[in-house]
């Protein structure tokens, strides 16, 4: 066991802590410093803290912390003032100049900080703030592009969706009401809180990597949002011109993809027991419609539709959507609890089949809250797979009535292999269950 160098009522510090957290001081301050050194020369001015001042700072904060334990706390306080009047001094100088950016001034302070905490071991911390302090450091232009290519719309969509998870989501009940205690506002609020965030996401990814960056992607990303939404606007497309027909049979096989990945996710997040029974069905749906999607992808002559300001635009954050589909939640909760309680399992069946057409998450999310309480496991699983079906039923429709000769033929390919997967879930949770 190594000797103890510094042994003190706060602090015990052996020989190679020592070496180690010294070393590391110095690693977080070069890492800062170069990171302003190239700054400044980049920018062409005279910067306070390269290097070795950051370097410097960093050993003042660490042998700082020891005189707080060797010598007096007041000793600290003291060196902390020094670097804060340093900093307030360099300031000063630098906003007479006309630079009133504190960045630096700033990241001297924090420099300093982290000497202090890595003398007391906690390096783990010291090195994550270091990494997020170098990287927002260094991506100064970036940001400020950022920033200036968000739209007021989207700033205030932002600030929206904030306000709608930290100030009134928390605070919402999290206690059962109504007859069977179906209703949950707490529950309700999380359903639109993901589906909002899940649109939001998918708008940004859009804004950022433009719709048709991919066809691949541009289906990925539009099913995020909505599956039958992707089948209606390729459809017309491929109307409008029959040699992308391909291409957007392969964005709508995409979407499907995501659709049964989509699925999983959220019986995986309200309902485990439920996921590990649908997990193989749903497997080898995933495996149909990735594979129909890299066929379609792959097979030669496929080429990517130009860009569709249609697909792009949006809202970007569709709140109202977003209540409208937690109406729909409790809705077809109400709807499927009623109609098990008065006709049995042919109740959920039928209901899961109707609810299917239009949409598959709040028919998902509505017999996860059942499954294992109301509604046994089995009956639910099948119930499920029934509202894919008929979801991809409908989607099928869509096509074949909105697209183009030879989107038809793709969609009756690609769909009919799902269905067909479909089929095969049904005979897997018979033969297992």
């Amino acid at each position: 066991m190594d000797k103890l160098i510094l042994d003190t009522q706060g602090l015990q510090l052996s020989q190679s802590d020592f070496l180690i957290r010294f070393g590391v001081s110095i690693g977080i301050g070069f890492l800062i410093g170069l990171e302003r050194e190239y700054n400044s020369l980049r920018e062409q001015v005279k910067g306070f803290a390269g290097i070795r001042t950051m370097v410097f700072v960093v050993l003042l904060g660490f042998m700082g912390g020891i005189s707080y334990f060797l010598l007096s706390p007041w000793v600290y306080l003291a060196i902390l003032a020094g670097v804060v009047l340093m900093t307030g001094l360099s300031y000063f100088i630098t906003a007479n100049k006309g630079d009133i950016g504190a960045t630096t001034e700033f990241t001297v302070l924090l420099g300093f900080l982290l000497g202090t905490l890595t003398l007391l071991g906690w390096i783990e911390i010291s090195l994550m703030v270091t990494v997020v302090m170098v990287a927002l450091l260094s991506a100064k232009v970036k940001l400020k592009a950022l920033v200036g290519a968000i739209s007021a719309e989207e700033l205030f969509a932002l600030i929206r969706f904030v306000v709608m998870a930290l100030l009134i989501f928390p605070f919402l009940p999290n206690q059962a009401y109504g007859p069977q205690g179906l209703v949950n506002p707490h529950e309700v609020g999380w359903v639109v809180l993901l589906t909002s965030g899940l649109g939001f996401v998918g708008y940004i990814l859009m804004r950022i990597l433009g719709p048709h960056k991919g066809i691949l992607l541009s289906g990925v990303v539009g099913g995020l949002i909505s599956s039958t939404a992707v089948t209606w606007v390729f459809s017309k497309k491929s109307k409008e011109n029959e040699s992308l027909s391909r291409s957007c049979a392969v964005a709508i096989m995409a979407a499907s993809s995501v659709m049964v990945l989509r699925v999983g996710g959220w019986l995986f997040a309200f309902n485990p027991g439920l996921f590990s029974i649908l997990l193989p069905p749903l497997a080898v749906m995933m495996v149909a419609a990735v594979s129909m999607t890299l066929f379609f992808y792959f097979k030669p002559g496929n080429r990517p539709p130009s860009e569709d300001p249609e697909i792009r635009r949006g809202k970007p954050l569709d709140l109202a959507g977003a209540l409208m589909f937690g109406g729909l939640y409790l809705l077809i909760l109400v709807v499927v609890a009623y109609a098990h309680d008065q006709l049995g399992p042919k109740g959920i069946l039928i209901s899961s089949t109707v609810a299917g057409l239009s949409d598959l998450d709040a028919i998902t999310l509505t017999v996860s809250k059942l499954a294992g309480i109301s509604v046994e496991f089995n009956l639910a699983a099948n119930a499920l797979l029934l509202a894919s079906v008929s979801n991809t039923l409908v989607k099928m429709a869509i096509g074949v009535w909105a697209g183009g000769k030879q989107l038809r033929k793709h969609l009756l390919l690609g769909y009919g292999v799902i269905f067909l997967a479909a089929l095969a879930g049904f005979a897997m949770l018979a033969w297992i269950y």
